[in-house]
């Protein structure tokens, strides 16, 4: 080829390659760097109020790993965090621990600054769920690795999003959902595959966690000092929250949460989804729940139940906030889970890590020794740390993708709620009867308000939209009321892109 037309050639291919890389806030130069100089793996942990802090603890505690780095909006947070740590002190420990050296930290209040850090391989974050993805999507195209909390995204577009930037930029990205990396779940889950039970029928996800009034607010409280409400608000609309408790009732908020269903559920539809092999989402969903037992400025439902149809068996996941009964502290319980999965199958079942034959008996107890009971939670920090040294996301036990499908199963529920109406009770019973474990399923949940004295044909539950689904391009088939619900509207400087 003469040098003039090779040169027009190159500079084309230049001139797109820049085009290409302007869609990003990433040239992703460094994406094919995978640990620093020393060969240890340098993590920046991105959140850390709450769970963010076993995230810290974690990979302070394996071979081969560097924190490096510490971001938070909230300035008060971040330097807590910050004092803790360079003094050597476990973030759940109250004493200080032996420490050879105290580590050299950076510290961020901007997340896209720590981004920007090409000494950074690894992002770890525990921050608020509408921040999830987009978190995700930058550290990819930023050339990280990314272990990211569940629920992995705010809804399920987005999700989708991490999906597609986690493949193209050849990322290792884990879901925090731990129960994957437990030894023993593993076991019991891959026991019950085998069909040692039978076929599986129902697949339940048990959610009944107590959840108190969070209170009602005249008007939006101050925000709290050291917040940077713009950073702390990122893809959802700049507004104060109208909540006493600015950390944690976020979850309460359709903005920034997804509710209690999307909020401990994701734990136990993702081991639901996992043993009964479905790698797509339901073909249909009805939801049905309310805000019971106080009037606060909540807006998720703290009683809810959903279908999920997948023509050959069903997922039910369920979420109770109430006690029992009123003036007692113990939550009900599902075949003896209070928290938890079981899998009922045609002979007999699995709850939790017990299986049990069709009379209750149980039959098989998988149980962990002292010594694996404390590995459990570290399992799963470092199988994704084997998976970053590997470069294979088959190593992981929770890729980003298993993380997107049972987040998303959490999803559909909540958009057939919000696009609901109260019904009396006969109007909700009739539209589950034609199935026996979905009226089953609606006679306890009658029954446990009641046990609550609360009426519901006076105190009336939603009725959800019943919606089918589309499971090969995740979008809901004449519907597009729901469909306009699988995306939210971001602010312009925190918008999660459609091209990855």
């Amino acid at each position: 080829m003469p040098r003039s037309r090779s040169r027009r050639r190159f500079l084309k291919l230049s001139v797109g390659a820049v085009a290409a890389a302007a869609v990003s806030r990433f040239s992703a130069l460094s994406y094919g760097k995978i640990v620093g100089s020393n060969g240890n793996i340098r993590v920046g942990v991105i959140g850390f109020n709450g769970r963010g802090n076993a995230h810290i603890d974690a990979y302070r505690k394996i071979d081969g790993v560097e924190l490096v780095a510490l971001c938070d909006a909230d300035e008060t947070v971040l330097e807590k965090g910050y004092a803790r740590v360079t003094k050597g002190q476990s973030l759940r420990a109250p004493e200080p621990e032996p420490t050879a050296s105290a580590p050299r930290i950076q510290k961020y209040n901007d997340l896209r600054k720590l981004l920007d850090n090409k000494d950074v391989d690894v992002i770890s974050t525990a921050t608020p769920n509408h921040w999830h993805s987009l978190i995700t999507v930058w550290s990819c195209q930023a050339g990280k690795d990314v272990y990211v909390e569940k629920p992995v995204s705010h809804d399920i577009w987005e999700g989708r999003k991490s999906v597609e930037a986690a493949r193209k930029y050849s990322r290792i990205v884990q879901a925090g959902t731990q129960n994957r990396s437990n030894p023993v779940v593993r076991e019991a889950v891959e026991w019950v595959k085998k069909g040692n039970l039978g076929k599986i029928l129902i697949g339940r996800a048990v959610i009944y966690n107590r959840r108190s009034s969070i209170g009602k607010v005249a008007a939006a409280p101050a925000i709290p000092p050291g917040v940077n409400l713009d950073l702390w608000c990122g893809p959802s609309p700049l507004e104060a929250p109208r909540r006493e408790h600015f950390h944690y009732d976020w979850h309460w908020f359709w903005e920034t949460g997804n509710g209690e269903i999307a909020n401990n559920g994701v734990h136990e539809i993702d081991i639901v989804r996992w043993a009964m092999d479905k790698n797509t989402l339901s073909n249909n969903v009805l939801s049905v729940g309310g805000r019971f037992g106080y009037d606060d400025d909540g807006q998720t439902p703290n009683t809810q139940f959903a279908i999920h149809d997948y023509g050959d068996s069903l997922m039910i996941m369920e979420v109770r906030g109430l006690p029992s009964k009123p003036g007692n502290p113990k939550v009900d319980t599902y075949k003896t889970q209070g928290v938890g999965w079981v899998l009922e199958c045609e002979n007999g079942y699995l709850a939790g890590t017990t299986a049990y034959d069709k009379k209750d008996v149980a039959i098989r107890k998988f149980e962990a020794d002292g010594e694996g009971k404390k590995r459990m939670q570290q399992d799963h920090f470092a199988n994704f740390i084997d998976a970053v040294r590997s470069r294979k996301a088959s190593d992981l036990h929770a890729d980003i993708e298993d993380g997107h499908l049972s987040t998303s199963l959490c999803h559909m529920p909540n958009i057939s709620y919000r696009l609901g109406r109260k019904c009396d009770p006969e109007a909700i019973k009739a539209a589950v009867k034609s199935d026996p474990a979905a009226l089953e399923t609606f006679e306890r949940f009658a029954q446990h308000l009641a046990s609550n004295e609360i009426d519901l044909s006076i105190d009336k539950a939603v009725l959800g939209l019943p919606l089918t689904m589309d499971p090969k391009t995740e979008r809901f088939i004449d519907n597009e009321a729901g469909n306009r619900m699988l995306k939210r509207v971001y602010r312009a400087a925190f918008r999660v892109p459609e091209s990855v």
